[in-house]
C-alpha cells in the first residue's frame, strides 16, 4: 500500500451528528430557545468541551449554572448524546481494512460522547489507538493534534492518510505533511482508499 496508517475522524464519518437536534433538545432541557442554546456553546464553551477542560459533570454544572436550571445527571447524558448515529455502511468498510493498514481515530470530542459511542462502535477496541481531542489537550486544526496522531500510528505524515468532514480540519492535516482528504460519502471514501492503496 501506498500508506501505512489511516487517520479518520469520528463525527460526520463514523457517526453522523445532527447539531440542529441535539441543540433543540437541550434547550427544551434548560428551558430555554435552541438559537440561546447555540449561543452558549458557540461563546468559547466547545472549545473548552473539546480540550477537556470540562468533562463529565463539569460540563452540566457550568450549564446549570449559567442557565439557572436543574438538570440531573441521567437527564443530561441523554440529551447530549441524542444527535448521534452510526454510518453504518462507513463502520463496514473500516472493519475490512482491520489488519491491511494502521487504523487511527482522530477527533475533535468529549468524554461523554465517547462514553456514548464506544459500546456502540465495538470497532474503535480494533483501532491501533484513539487520538481524543480532550485527552491530549489540542484541537484539530492544531498542528500538535496530528502529530500526535502520527506517533500513535508510528508513521511519517508522507504515509499517512486523513479523512475529515471539515475542509479546514482536512487542509490542516496537509499542512503537517499528511495526504489529507475530504470525507463526502462512503462511496468517495472507497474511491479514495482504492487510489492510495494503488499510487
Amino acid at each position: 500500500m501506498a500508506i501505512d496508517a489511516l487517520l479518520l475522524d469520528l463525527g460526520n464519518v463514523l457517526a453522523f451528528h445532527d447539531n440542529a437536534l441535539l441543540f433543540e433538545r437541550m434547550a427544551r432541557c434548560f428551558g430555554t430557545t435552541k438559537d440561546a442554546m447555540q449561543a452558549r456553546l458557540d461563546g468559547g464553551l466547545w472549545d473548552r468541551v473539546n480540550r477537556g477542560l470540562l468533562p463529565g459533570p463539569a460540563l452540566l454544572a457550568e450549564l446549570n449554572a449559567r442557565l439557572g436550571a436543574n438538570v440531573d445527571a441521567s437527564t443530561w447524558f441523554g440529551v447530549w448524546n441524542c444527535h448521534f448515529t452510526l454510518n453504518e455502511p462507513m463502520v463496514r468498510a473500516v472493519e475490512a481494512l482491520i489488519g491491511r493498514v494502521r487504523l487511527v481515530l482522530l477527533s475533535n470530542t468529549h468524554d461523554q460522547h465517547i462514553a456514548f459511542l464506544r459500546p456502540k462502535l465495538p470497532l474503535l477496541e480494533r483501532f491501533d489507538g484513539l487520538v481524543l481531542s480532550y485527552e491530549v489537550g489540542a484541537i484539530k486544526p492544531e498542528p500538535a493534534i496530528y502529530r500526535r496522531a502520527l506517533e500513535v500510528a508510528r508513521v511519517d505524515p508522507g504515509r499517512a492518510a486523513f479523512f475529515d468532514d471539515v475542509p479546514r480540519y482536512v487542509e490542516a492535516a496537509r499542512e503537517v505533511g499528511i495526504d489529507g482528504r475530504l470525507f463526502v460519502d462512503v462511496p468517495t471514501f472507497q474511491s479514495d482508499l482504492a487510489r492510495l492503496i494503488m499510487a
